[in-house]
């Protein structure tokens, strides 16, 4: 087993590096394909976005000629290839040469149209709601004696870069899998051809731990494992003097020696302690004294004494879990006892504890874990399969009901998929290498919440209820956060406002300096949690009210995710509620250092 176990360890370490070296390399050629792309792309696009300028601007700034600006950026669309549209400085669109005019809405707040009113040419990379893909948008103002007067965009699609960018990733992969396979090979080999002596020597071994001392290593390497070799064969010659007279002491020694990241301790035959190493003393709470003491008085365990008995009586190796209350805490052990004879005499058991109480923890909530998974998962797949088998049985000739039908497999599916995000999301950020890679840079708290208050706009203006902002400006709230996480607890946490206040209620964040630390408050008039539920909504999974959860499009894993955020960003979150009356969820975050 230990030799497998080193070859299995050579493997995967030479596979590792292999297959590490190649996703680096292979992730920069993608990235770095990418982004020359866009950027030669952004270059050409920007450079003919000008010249559209000075053309349409005669068009633009001539009076009574506007109405044919129209016209014209379609015949030109014709010859470049490109959508162009013409945008007021008020941000209203007077020429677009793909869409009617009455369809498009103001874009004064798109990126790039923001970036030409300020005099600077804008550039900006987004999916077009309008063509259904990804486009890259350019702008340059329209200036009227100084005056910036309007915007010329042109937009080209994405598609070609993209369809380029899938080409070259296939064909990093195949090299990629072809690689791995050698390396496999390989490493296999080499392995191998480390390995076999030391399967010779553990072979030699084996038999001088029978007792066939008179057994030699023969190997012939020229670098440390012949040495190791025949400094075991010195071994043996030395221990077939003295193995008689230092064997009882010498497994004494080296099964506590052995033992030392668990507790340890030596019993004699009547349970009475003999000795203890360091870690026994610290877990048990022994001292020197102690010394001579019987089993109960520094284990309090009967279960235990059960076992050390049946141990001394039946000569046998046994391992049973143990539970001691300890310090007025529940530990939970694996306890291992190795009695040890004296000629034909049991003369003490050797007792190895190993806290498992963090190991069991774990195993049950990961069992609670996947259960409450398969639960949520196989709720909307019993839902998918019973209306699709519906359908399949007739259903489909009546539209109405198949319409029906088909619009409910559609939501159970959706559902599916933001569950699975969300365990995605959950398993990213329970790996400590995820987070310890995650980028985090200085954000304006105050106008990010600002910006993601304004992007679910459309939410609560639906549901008709008002949104107040209340910020902190007596200090600079400049938090170290990784934005995308700080936007996701926000859209989280003003999510489960907006679905939980009733129409014509009201939501409001207030961001304060407290005690050292940014503090972020959302507070609505909404429904409430009950007290019992209180302490655990942060718990993976847990619905106050499931139906009414569901209903609303939850998954059960929003605030456990902001809860993981939070705590990673070195913060924390607490939640007030009363039934009927609303509910305030607080967090905190660390300031920015000044530089």
């Amino acid at each position: 087993m230990l030799i497998r176990s080193i070859r299995t360890r050579l493997i995967i370490t030479l596979l590792l590096l292999t297959v590490g070296s190649l996703a680096t390399l292979g992730t920069y050629i993608l990235w770095y394909f990418h982004r020359s792309n866009v950027e030669n792309l952004t270059a050409q696009l920007i450079m003919q976005t000008r010249i559209t300028e000075e053309l349409v601007s005669a068009y633009y700034l001539t009076p009574g000629s506007r109405s044919q600006l129209n016209e014209k950026i379609k015949e030109m669309r014709s010859q470049i290839g490109l959508r162009i549209t013409v945008i007021t400085a008020e941000g209203s669109v007077i020429a677009d040469s793909y869409e009617p005019l009455d369809s498009l809405d103001n874009h004064r707040d798109r990126p790039e149209v923001i970036d030409a009113l300020a005099g600077k040419t804008g550039s900006s990379i987004r999916y077009s709601n309008t063509m259904k893909e990804n486009f890259i948008y350019t702008t340059v103002p329209i200036t009227e004696q100084g005056k910036i007067v309007g915007v010329v965009r042109l937009a080209s699609s994405l598609a070609p870069i993209e369809a380029n960018f899938a080409n070259v990733r296939s064909v990093l992969f195949a090299a990629f899998a072809i690689t791995s396979l050698l390396a496999i090979l390989i490493s296999i080999r080499l392995a191998g051809k480390f390995t076999s002596p030391l399967e010779e020597i553990t072979r030699v071994a084996q038999k001088m731990a029978e007792g066939h001392l008179d057994k030699r290593v023969h190997i012939r390497t020229g670098d440390e494992i012949e040495l190791l070799a025949h400094t075991l064969n010195k071994l043996a010659s030395s221990l077939d003097d003295t193995v008689s007279e230092t064997l009882a002491e010498k497994r004494k020694l080296e099964l506590i020696l052995a033992h030392m990241d668990n507790a340890v301790i030596l019993f004699d035959r009547y349970g009475r302690m003999e000795t203890y190493n360091e870690m026994a003393r610290t877990t048990f709470d022994i001292t020197y004294s102690m010394l001579g003491m019987h089993n109960i008085q520094v284990i309090g365990n009967n279960a235990f004494d059960r076992a050390l008995q049946e141990s001394v009586t039946v000569r046998e190796n046994r391992s049973i879990e143990l539970k001691i209350e300890l310090r007025g805490k529940k530990r939970v052990f694996q306890l291992a006892l190795a009695p040890f004879t004296n000629e034909s005499d049991v003369s003490g058991v050797l007792c190895v504890f190993h806290d498992i109480t963090a190991l069991q923890e774990l195993h049950e909530r990961q069992v609670d874990f996947v259960a409450n998974a398969s639960h949520e998962l196989a709720t909307p797949l019993t839902a998918i399969k019973g209306f699709a088998e519906t359908l399949l049985d007739g259903a489909l000739s009546d539209q109405d009901l198949s319409k029906k039908f088909l619009t409910i497999i559609h939501s159970e599916a959706e559902r599916m998929q933001r569950l699975v995000s969300d365990l995605l999301q959950l398993a990213k950020l329970d790996s400590s290498e995820y987070r310890h890679h995650v980028y985090l840079e200085p954000v304006d708290l105050n106008l990010f919440i600002d910006t993601v208050a304004k992007e679910l706009s459309p939410h609560w203006q639906h549901k008709e209820l008002s949104l107040t902002i209340k910020v902190d400006n007596s200090i600079p709230l400049t938090v170290l956060a990784n934005p995308d996480w700080l936007k996701q607890v926000l859209i989280n946490l003003l999510d489960n406002a907006i679905k939980y206040t009733p129409a014509g209620g009201n939501v409001t964040i207030c961001s304060q300096f407290s005690e050292g630390l940014a503090q972020v408050s959302i507070t609505d008039t909404g429904i409430g949690i009950p007290a019992s539920d209180l302490p655990l909504i942060f718990e993976r999974f847990y619905r106050v009210e499931k139906a009414r959860s569901r209903s609303a499009g939850g998954t059960g894993l929003g605030l456990a995710i902001v809860k993981f955020i939070v705590e990673a960003l070195g913060g924390r979150i607490w939640v007030k509620s009363k039934v009927n009356s609303g509910t305030t969820f607080s967090f905190t975050l660390p300031l920015a250092e000044k530089k």
